[in-house]
This record gives C-alpha cells, structure tokens and sequence, in this order.
C-alpha cells in the first residue's frame, strides 16, 4: 500500500487520557502517520483541528461536557474538511446511526485489535471507509427497509451518477472517485447530494451500504465498508 498522497496529521478528541496515549504511541508505530495533537474536551475540537490542520479526526461518542454527536456538528459547522471517525466503546445501533446521520466518515470500536485499528487508520487517510465489520452489518439492516424504495428509484439516476455508485460502495472519497471517472470533486460532490435526494438517504454512508447491498444481490463482485475491517 502506498502512502497518502494528502498529508497524514491527526488528532484525537477523548476525555480519557489514558486511551489518548495509547493512540498516540500506535500512531508512533507507523513512520507514514503524524500524531499532531489530543483534546479532552469537545468544546476544544474545533480549534485544535484548525491549529493543527489536522486530516483525521478520531472523536469519542460519549464524553464529558458536550458528546461526539454535538463535537462532529461543530467540526462540520466550522468547515472542518478533515475525516471524521467516530471511535467509541458503544456498537448501539441509535448510537451508530446517530454518529453516521451527524456526518461522520467512519464508526470504530475501542476494542479492535491494535494492529488493525492502525490499518483502519490508514484507510480512513486514503479516503476510504472505515467501519467496523459489526457496525457494516448494523448499517446493513438498517437500510433494508428503504432498500426497497432506492431500488425503484435507481430508474431516475443519470448515467452518471449510476457510474458514481460502485466508487461509492468502494467507500472512495469525492477526490479518488473524480480522479476514477475524470470529473472535479465538486461535480462528484453535486452528484452525491443527487444520489441521496433521489434514493432518500440521510447519508453517504447509508448510500454506501446499499450501494454494497444491491451490488451483492445483483452477484457483482464489491469491496465494501464491511469488508475494510474484519
């Protein structure tokens, strides 16, 4: 795997400071990774991701003082471009579909193995999706009653943003899919609000799923967000 072509600073939003630590020395671990700074409080996110002009945001789902789901608001209130992962203890299902309907890029479990933490770290940097196997499945459920529906509605896509769908299961950011199809990462941008208002989606994640999902039934071969991390 190569290295990011963006920079690789990240930062780690958590009240615990003991688990803020064993970040910071995993990120340690790998030459290609910049560990650029620790918050304990969400009121202190948004500063510290433009002090540091941090790429990857690892951010806690229940803290003290303001939660994750407010921290991540603020961050994509503030215009903070950088990845948002959530990185919590909690696989709860409101949980989840809180974190992802806020906005974030990613859902981790604090008990993943060290080693594959670091992988999903990576794989958020590269822009691809980085989601917990069990949570992958969660998300699976949840969107099959609305599977129905996107499906009926795939006949009001463009040719184009039915192009955009398999980079989306893929889990690719705006800027690998533009660079994939030879377009601007604002027209994928446009393309991705479009594909969630005509298919109902809250979020790129949800799409994501079901993009994996109806890839499946159809017996098309996908790397999906489930499969990042297993």
């Amino acid at each position: 795997m190569n290295a990011p072509e963006m920079s690789n600073k990240i930062i780690v939003i958590d009240d615990h400071p003991l688990f803020r630590k064993g970040v910071a020395q995993l990120v340690a671990m790998d030459e290609q990774l910049v560990f650029a700074g620790e918050a304990a409080r969400g009121e202190d996110a948004v500063e510290l991701a433009k002090q540091t002009d941090a790429d990857l945001v690892l951010l806690d789902l229940h803290m003290k003082g303001m939660s994750g789901i407010e921290t991540l608001r603020a961050l994509r209130a503030a215009g903070i471009d950088a990845r948002i992962v959530m990185l919590t203890v909690s696989d709860n299902p409101d949980d989840v579909m809180a974190g992802i309907r806020a906005g974030a890029d990613g859902y981790l479990l604090k008990d993943m193995e060290p080693e594959d933490l670091l992988a999903a770290i990576r794989d958020a940097l590269f822009g691809r999706m980085a989601i917990d196997a069990s949570v992958a499945r969660q998300l699976a459920r949840s969107v099959r009653d609305k599977a129905a529906a996107a499906d009926r509605s795939v006949k009001l896509l463009t040719p184009r943003e039915q192009a955009i769908l398999p980079h989306v299961a893929s889990g690719l950011s705006n800027k690998l899919i533009g660079r994939e199809l030879g377009i601007t990462e604002g027209t994928v941008k446009v393309h991705i609000k479009s594909l969630l208002r005509k298919l109902n989606f809250r979020s790129r994640v949800e799409l994501a799923v079901w993009a994996v999902e109806r890839q499946r039934d159809k017996g098309l071969a996908v790397v999906g967000p489930d499969q990042a991390r297993r």
